[in-house]
C-alpha cells in the first residue's frame, strides 16, 4: 500500500470508530438522562484512536522481540500485565477458550 492508500484506510477506520463510539455514547446518555456534545464524541474518538495506536505498536514490538511475525495471545497477556483488572479478565477468557478446545472431540 502506498501512503495515500494508508491515509485513506486510516480515515475509514477512524470514521468507523467515531460512528461506533457515537452509538455507544448515545445509548449511555439516554440511560443516564444526560447530553454529550459532538466535540466530546470527537475527543473520545481521538483518545481511543491514540490508545489503539499505542497498543498495536507495543504488540508488534513484543512479537518482533520474540522473532515472530504474528502477534500471539502471550503478547496480549504481556501487554495486559500493567492493568490487573484487564489481565484477570483476559486470563479468564483465555483459560475458558483453552478449556473449550480441550473438550472438543477429535476426528
Amino acid at each position: 500500500m502506498d501512503e495515500s492508500e494508508d491515509q485513506a484506510l486510516d480515515e475509514r477506520l477512524k470514521s468507523a470508530l467515531w460512528f461506533s463510539i457515537g452509538k455507544i455514547v448515545d445509548e449511555e446518555t439516554l440511560k443516564l438522562g444526560v447530553n454529550a456534545t459532538a466535540q466530546f464524541i470527537g475527543a473520545l474518538t481521538e483518545m481511543v484512536w491514540a490508545q489503539i495506536e499505542n497498543v498495536s505498536t507495543d504488540l508488534e514490538n513484543f512479537a518482533k522481540h520474540a522473532r515472530r511475525s504474528t502477534i500471539s495471545t502471550e503478547d496480549v497477556m504481556l501487554l495486559s500485565r500493567r492493568n490487573e483488572g484487564l489481565e484477570a479478565v483476559l486470563k479468564a477468557y483465555v483459560d475458558k477458550q483453552r478449556l473449550g478446545k480441550s473438550k472438543r472431540p477429535t476426528r
